[in-house]
């Protein structure tokens, strides 16, 4: 039983690894009421990013504008690493002629001007705190006629072709009056009474909240590989003469829950780790506090692994004597199998009589492994997207948030491999010495299957781990340690 939980636990990682290298999570359809006055979608931009570009160098993050669509391109951020958030249309509006030149520039604001013959459109972008801006639009109606507009604005445009980097991280956050929902960027929808809708990728993300009520989020497919999402109203009519104000809160940062909480409570919900987030979401929470104590992610992250492991301990000091125990009758079991090998269901009876008069429970050394896998999984999530792992050093690892590439080949000896990662090969050996201390007093049969195992075994586990983030080969190497420590003390007190 112990053997196939854990080749179920490697082939549901193995599963996990490709579901979250090609796909994107399915979400339920959702589909909202529509309201009295119908929202229509923006017509598809087809305006390519030709023009000059204006970079406004704000605290903390360089912001790379299309000057003639007043959009932004692209977002660096100096304090992680130099990572880049890579948008497409953000802030573009969609009714409007792409012909914006640069006005004024401050320090913490710039602006943008497209003017013609029946209207002038005042486009502003200030910097008010961390990685939090206003958006003020201002459309004055030139004419002697009332002028009819449609206001949308594209938070961006999502490219899941697989020549993307890391298309599946693409994800769409609509936070309405009564409900929060992750939509299939992928399908069309219309999400009202909305509050703010959001747009991430792997570690950075963009919200946008309009100030008034009466706007609508909204998801456009454009094409196989792209999605819009943004947010509109209903037609708004200009006087003559007159000019309208539109204003939007923005965040554009990291996917950081304190930073967003800190400047708006709600926009946290745009951190969603799927069907596990509960889970996830509390130990983001624990491995924040931890941080605190000990300042340094890696220790960080043994720390966790050592409070798992010992919140675990009782089962898990059950499940070693389980196995030992289940060892002990190995020789009993093979006999009753061969005695019975014709009568099947006499064979089991017999077993189940055996364990029952050992007081032996075959599934009890399961349980340990069971609670793990979705902690394993939820920490998988958890440190895959964390930013504040991006960059995060620990003894030889420069990135914790990538594998630990102790050394590079630029001419690899072997196929495939362009990396020697050194955690998950240190992982490979203690589960290899921890199936070795497993494998005692077995029977002849059964020790030359648990021999082929402690060998297949390590190495499966080696092949999946070997290109995951090193912060949670870490945590499973610290976890396999205490482990083995355990079965060796076991086995020390057992010898004496």
């Amino acid at each position: 039983m112990e053997k196939r939980v854990l080749i179920a636990f490697g082939l549901s990682l193995s599963v996990l690894l490709l579901w979250s290298a090609f796909f994107v999570k399915p979400t339920p359809k959702i589909t909202p009421a529509q309201p009295k006055e119908q929202i229509v979608l923006p017509p598809e931009n087809k305006v390519e990013d030709q023009s000059a570009l204006v970079t406004a160098t704000f605290d903390g993050m360089d912001v790379v504008f299309v000057e003639n669509q007043a959009s932004v391109k692209e977002v660096t951020f100096p304090s992680y690493k130099s990572g880049k958030f890579t948008l497409k249309n953000a802030f573009l509006m969609t009714d409007n002629e792409n012909n914006f030149h640069t006005g004024r520039i401050t320090s913490d604001s710039i602006e943008f001007v497209s003017e013609s013959q029946d209207k002038k459109i005042i486009k502003q972008f200030f910097y008010k705190s961390k990685y939090n801006i206003y958006l003020e639009i201002t459309i004055e109606n030139k004419t002697k006629q009332p002028l009819r507009v449609n206001p949308a604005l594209l938070l961006g445009t999502l490219n899941f072709s697989s020549s993307q980097p890391q298309p599946h991280y693409a994800e769409i956050t609509a936070a309405l009056v009564e409900k929060t929902i992750h939509p299939n960027p992928k399908k069309d929808g219309i999400y009202n009474q909305l509050k703010f809708m959001g747009l991430k990728d792997r570690y950075f993300c963009l919200v946008l909240e309009p100030a008034g009520e009466g706007y609508s989020g909204f998801v456009k497919k454009i094409s196989n590989n792209e999605s819009e999402s943004g947010v509109s109203s209903k037609e708004i009519v200009i006087l003559p003469g007159e000019k309208i104000t539109q204003q939007f809160k923005a965040y554009l940062g990291p996917q950081d829950i304190k930073i967003l909480a800190n400047n708006n409570p709600v926009w946290a919900s745009v951190v969603y780790y799927g069907n596990l987030d509960l889970i996830a979401q509390m130990l983001s929470q624990l491995l924040y506090f931890l941080h605190n104590i000990f300042k340094n992610w890696g220790l960080t992250l043994i720390g966790f692994s050592i409070l798992v492991y010992f919140l675990l301990y009782p089962l898990t000091l059950k499940q070693i004597r389980s196995m030992k125990e289940m060892q002990s009758l190995q020789p009993k079991i093979e006999q009753l199998r061969v005695t019975h090998k014709d009568n099947p269901q006499r064979m089991n009876k017999e077993i189940f009589e055996l364990y029952k008069t050992h007081k032996v429970n075959p599934y009890s050394g399961c349980l340990p492994l069971l609670l793990q896998i979705p902690i394993f999984f939820a920490l998988y999530q958890v440190l895959i997207r964390s930013v504040a792992l991006k960059g995060a050093q620990f003894l030889w690892i420069k990135d914790l948030s990538e594998p630990d590439r102790l050394i590079t080949f630029n001419n690899s000896p072997i196929p495939f491999i362009t990396e020697l990662n050194l955690l998950p090969i240190l992982m490979v050996i203690a589960t290899f010495i921890q199936q070795k201390y497993s494998n005692t007093n077995s029977s002849a049969i059964s020790n030359e299957q648990q021999k082929i195992f402690a060998i297949i075994f390590p190495i499966m586990f080696g092949f999946i781990f070997y290109k995951m983030p090193s912060g949670l080969v870490l945590y499973w190497f610290v976890n396999n340690l205490l482990m083995l420590a355990s079965q060796m003390n076991l086995h020390r007190k057992n010898a004496a």
